[in-house]
């Protein structure tokens, strides 16, 4: 089935774009990374995968998507830092739609000078079925289905739209992607960002990068397999004691979630020793955290990310 369905897909890509250039946002999250071989194999140079470090990345992101697509895959990769401008932008910002909106313009206008630079005609996104129906539904307002290509007046491509995640990961395991993509966790497209409740600031995303690093580590080492598994800093401190004395240090929320398609999702039994390694682990580790949640709602009435 989805050996057939990569040929057509090749077959659609090639036959659109012709002689013309192709963009695509690339995340190193299984969807555009997906999307981003696909077309590769289909038109192989006229593709530019474009990959913006917004400073919300997970640890050494950067590093794992340059050696993964440019290195071992051979993609057309443009990496832009951009790091200050989205910080930048997000001073002083605290509600969670504004963030979202920042991000998505900010994201636009980045990706809007290399295109023109390229002269591309077409973009390749890795939208997939959940993310259109609740960008119609305004779950997800910050998603990449808005404005882009009628800003960038690019014809847009989008071969994985009528797939879900667990069928998107059956494609690119048969496109040869290797295990660590296609069976990657969800990420949310603004990133940690919407992991800092409140204003986003470099230390603020410095602590819950490395607070989600744990999370992910002790998940994979306990041999779990959530839909999604990551770390929370919430806008509140909270009293501890360091040594002798009272400290007040922030507060982290783990999310640990099950779910086959995102659309709905539940609070994972995770075994109490996993849990207490994680919250361990964070307060040991990172030296701003004094105090580690674990979130068991469900979705819904909650969404899986926080913001």
């Amino acid at each position: 089935m989805w050996e057939s369905f990569i040929k057509e897909k090749i077959r659609e890509i090639r036959e659109t774009v012709g002689n013309g250039k192709a963009i695509i946002a690339l995340s190193g999250g299984v969807d555009s990374s997906t999307a981003a071989v696909l077309a590769h194999k289909a038109i192989g140079d006229k593709l530019y995968a474009v990959f913006v470090n917004t400073g919300f990345l997970r640890k050494g992101e950067p590093e794992f998507v340059i050696k993964t697509f440019r290195d071992e895959f051979g993609l057309n990769l443009i990496y832009v830092d951009a790091q200050e401008r989205f910080f930048t932008a997000l001073k002083g910002v605290t509600d969670p739609e504004q963030k979202r909106k920042i991000i998505g313009k900010t994201f636009i206008d980045v990706f809007e000078e290399v295109a023109k630079e390229i002269d591309a005609e077409f973009l390749i996104q890795g939208t997939i079925a959940p993310d259109w129906i609740e960008s119609q539904g305004k779950i997800k307002s910050h998603h990449n289905v808005g404005g882009l290509p009628e800003r960038l007046n690019l014809k847009l491509i989008e071969p994985l739209r009528d797939l879900y995640k667990d069928e998107v990961r059956e494609v690119a395991k048969k496109l040869g992607l290797p295990e660590k993509i296609y069976n990657r966790m969800p990420f949310p497209g603004p990133g940690l960002a919407v992991r800092v409740l409140g204003e986003v600031t470099p230390e603020k995303v410095a602590i819950v990068r490395e607070a989600n690093a744990i999370v992910e580590e002790e998940v994979e080492k306990a041999g779990l397999k959530p839909w999604q598994a990551f770390a929370v800093l919430l806008n509140v401190k909270t009293v501890g004691v360091q040594g002798d004395i009272r400290a007040y240090k922030e507060t982290i929320a783990v999310r640990i979630v099950e779910s086959l398609d995102g659309m709905t999702a539940n609070a994972m039994n995770v075994p109490w020793e996993v849990l207490q390694r994680i919250a361990f682990r964070i307060t040991s580790e990172i030296p701003q955290v004094g105090r580690v949640l674990y979130d068991i709602t469900n979705k819904p009435p909650a969404t899986i990310e926080f913001e």
